[in-house]
């Protein structure tokens, strides 16, 4: 059955929210993967809370690394599929897997020789819980050919107008990692406790059945997939453009996180505890981003395909119909996470000290969740167009300036100023992204040749 949506005709609203709400449920899904494992961390203790915490920064950061691979193939295979060029699609595509797969052993193997190194740079002071993160870290890095994987396979889907595919394949890892982690945390049945580590093996066991499933029906893909070959050698220009695209977002995504790991050590001044509600908040927060990031997704296809067809003027609609509909879900997280911090935090953190302070971070990223949603879905929609390199720019220069930031609001207000150090960058972000991109289309829509 043919589950690709055609972007290129028909009318907007039904084609990008049919691609996108699986791309969304995709995001929630992956969301529920961290909030299962930190429920069930947290029965633990907000000590391993923290290890987990400090591990899943370097998880982080190797996204940042795939980038490279998953948004150029995506966008050149999007490009050339609007143009009807499909063996270039699947020159790009298959190019991207290949340095997908490279990109994956090299973090692996450089993550297990620094683990130790790695995990010291984040400021932890318990010796356990350090030990805990360098197991976590091993395991999760160690295996990280599986999510490197799934990232580009599902970007490919995308490109190609399926994102139904990738939605069922993390149901399916979400229900193997819901009866995994219990299990392997906790120990039940004839299974030791393993706590940290439990949490990484049912972590990687869950990314690699996702892998197969996304392996395994790509046979169904009409579009993309039947123009694809990983063993073939792909010539050099497709993965020099490749690079040149996704670079610049590769590059962003490393940067933003390095400069998270070092606001984690500010953070760490305040004590373990600190460094967990962190952990716990942005897991909890991330459902407002990972979904927005998810719609960002579907309008970089979106785009990315009616740009190489020169339908400009579908390429506003699209962008201004997804405008609208991130504005409302950031309002309606913000009211979520203000008004409802305490239930929210309660059923992660069980230590009612450290419950407060979650609650003061989800009060104060709350106001931030509106401009950070517009922020990710335009970020898609320049991208799509090719325009990594002014995305980059943009959000390196302002995520940078939370360091700043929080020195100057740590100073005034404590802990809560690392937080408003947060919000801040992004409300500004959100508004400039906005208005450049406003300025992009105005420009698009006055070249010769503009269709709707």
């Amino acid at each position: 059955m043919n589950q690709n949506i055609d972007l290129l005709h028909g009318k907007i609203l039904p084609s990008l929210t049919a691609l996108a709400l699986p791309i969304m449920a995709t995001s929630l899904v992956q969301t529920a993967y961290n909030l299962t494992d930190m429920a069930w961390i947290g029965q633990v203790g907000s000590d391993a809370v923290a290890a987990v915490g400090a591990a899943g920064m370097y998880m982080w950061l190797s996204s940042g690394l795939v980038t490279i691979a998953r948004m150029g193939g995506q966008i050149k295979a999007a490009h050339a599929i609007g143009e009807g060029n499909k063996e270039a699609a699947g020159f790009y595509a298959g190019g991207a897997l290949q340095l997908t797969l490279f990109l994956a052993v090299l973090f692996a193997l450089m993550v297990n020789l620094f683990a130790w190194e790695l995990i010291g740079f984040l400021g932890l002071s318990s010796p356990a819980i350090i030990a805990d993160a360098v197991r976590y870290l091993r395991i999760t890095c160690g295996l990280i050919i599986f999510s490197f994987m799934n990232q580009t396979l599902t970007g490919l889907y995308t490109a190609a107008g399926n994102s139904r595919t990738p939605f069922l394949a993390n149901c399916i890892g979400m229900g193997a990692n819901m009866v995994l982690d219990p299990v392997l945390i906790l120990g039940l049945g004839p299974f030791p406790r393993l706590e940290a580590v439990g949490a990484a093996i049912a972590t990687v066991s869950a990314q690699g059945m996702v892998m197969l499933v996304l392996l395994y029906f790509r046979k169904n893909d009409p579009v993309l997939f039947p123009f694809v070959r990983l063993i073939r050698r792909v010539p050099a220009r497709f993965l020099a453009t490749i690079v040149k695209i996704g670079l610049p977002s590769g590059f962003q995504s490393m940067v933003y996180c390095s400069i998270s790991m070092i606001l984690t050590r500010f953070v760490a001044v305040w004590g373990d505890a600190a460094v967990a509600v962190l952990r716990v908040g942005s897991q909890i927060e991330s459902i407002s981003w990972t979904t927005a990031e998810g719609f960002g997704t579907a309008i970089n296809a979106f785009v990315g395909q009616n740009f190489g067809g020169k339908q400009y003027k579908r390429v506003k609609n699209g962008y201004m119909t997804a405008a609208a509909i991130v504005f409302i879900w950031g309002c309606l997280t913000t009211a979520v996470l203000v008004f409802g911090r305490r239930p929210v935090m309660s059923v992660f953190i069980h230590e009612p000290e450290v419950v407060l302070l979650g609650m003061e971070y989800l009060r104060v990223l709350g106001y931030s969740q509106m401009f950070m949603c517009i922020e990710l879905m335009t970020v898609g929609a320049l991208s799509g167009q090719g325009k990594t390199l002014q995305c980059s720019v943009i959000t390196i220069v302002l995520t940078t300036a939370r360091i700043p930031f929080a020195m100057v609001f740590g100073k005034m207000l404590g802990l809560n100023g690392i937080w408003w150090a947060f919000t801040v960058s992004s409300m500004l972000k959100g508004v400039l992204f906005f208005v450049y991109y406003l300025g992009v289309l105005r420009r698009l829509l006055r070249e010769p040749g503009a269709a709707g």
